[in-house]
């Protein structure tokens, strides 16, 4: 049996006000050509298919041409709901798409939607297990829980169903998990687990023959290679500049034997850093033409750059943000601050400058500083 494991589409997602839709569509269709050149039965998606519980239209008609593909071609899609997703939209009809092989969970109903696959050694069972929370748990079960872990531990109990521990049992679950007091690798771009209140132990999901999980944006396993994250298939921050992101092959023999591949992504264009002065970085893109369509974050050493940003993006056309490094001088360490020491307005602004851009005002910007100082207390009497 083989699958293909991917999570954290997002689709509609922006990254700096910048739409990534067109990105997204070109990952969907390189997926569907993965999937079919590995013979893949099924691929699994682990929760965020959208990136907002009202998904824009155009992430709705991207979704809708993606599964169109899959199916065309016989190949079944198991999916649930993530944090990002509408449960309820996201379900919407999931009983008539099933018959063609498009099978979701997206509400937690207190029992784990199965899926059974059959390949030559025989029954493959994949249960679906939404996001969930612990109000979501109480509801449905009648159970106090009050932490997500027993929230999780409550809906798997008597998972995988006792009658089929002997065949091959896949979980897909959307849960921050860690393993003890470890916890995975995360970024900017996730909902971050508060004081632990959210975390799952990977002990959780004993018995289960592979477990794909959604939620944090960089692939990884936890615990061992067959409870894994999948990860997002584009960087949806700059936290995530320098990930490598993937496809996730998984392919089950006999009863414990599990093969996991990792298929490097190539996206349309991709998220990078780059750092140097204004004219150094304008050389660099003049001389590669295919990486100056990447979205890029560009770092610049020199302060006094003048209209950097509109000057980077007449050679970085998705020029996403620019910053300027800051310089630190030995004032900045060790300096502590006396509450009691006499300092003028115009010495504390310099403090904030110099703690800024590393370096004093000039003499002609103290000159405007003290001017502006000058008329406010003449405008606010004492």
């Amino acid at each position: 049996m083989r699958f293909l494991h991917i999570a954290d589409l997002h689709l509609g997602k922006s990254v700096l006000e910048t739409p990534m839709l067109e990105g997204q569509r070109f990952i969907l269709s390189q997926l569907v050509d993965c999937a079919m050149e590995n013979k893949v039965d099924a691929v699994l998606i682990a929760g965020d298919i959208y990136d907002r519980s009202v998904p824009m239209a155009e992430a709705v008609s991207a979704l809708d041409d993606f599964l169109n593909a899959l199916c065309d071609n016989g190949i079944a899609v198991i999916a649930i709901a993530g944090n990002h997703d509408s449960p309820e939209r996201l379900e919407f009809g999931s009983r008539l798409m099933s018959g063609r092989g498009v099978h979701i969970s997206g509400v937690y109903s207190g029992t784990l939607r199965q899926v059974t696959l059959t390949d030559e050694y025989g029954p493959v069972n994949i249960y679906l297990l939404p996001f969930i929370k612990p109000a979501m748990v109480r509801a449905v079960l009648g159970q106090e829980v009050s932490s997500t872990a027993q929230a999780v531990e409550a809906a798997l109990r008597g998972y995988p169903v006792p009658e089929h521990k002997n065949d091959r049992n896949v979980l897909v679950a959307h849960q921050f998990v860690s393993l003890g007091d470890l916890s995975p690798e995360t970024c900017d771009s996730e909902i971050h687990s508060v004081g632990g209140s959210d975390s799952v132990d990977a002990s959780c999901f004993d018995g289960f023959d592979y477990v794909a999980l959604g939620h944090l944006h960089r692939a990884q396993q936890i615990s061992s290679e067959t409870v894994r994250y999948a990860g997002s298939p584009l960087k949806y921050s700059l936290s995530e500049v320098k990930h490598s992101k993937s496809f996730t092959l998984v392919t089950l023999g006999e009863k414990g034997q599990v093969k996991i591949d990792l298929i490097p992504i190539k996206p349309l264009r991709d998220l990078r850093r780059i750092s140097g002065s204004l004219e150094n970085l304008i050389a660099a893109g003049l001389n590669d033409p295919e990486g100056r369509q990447d979205y890029i974050h560009a770092v610049l050493t020199d302060m006094d750059a003048l209209d950097p940003a509109a000057r980077l993006r007449m050679v970085y056309p998705n020029l996403l943000h620019v910053e300027i490094e800051q310089q630190r001088t030995e004032l900045d360490e060790d300096v502590e601050f006396d509450p009691t020491a006499q300092i003028s307005e115009l010495e504390l602004f310099e403090d904030f400058y110099r703690h800024i851009h590393g370096t004093g005002l000039e003499n002609d910007q103290r000159g405007i500083i003290e001017a502006v100082l000058a008329s406010i207390k003449e405008a606010v009497p004492e």
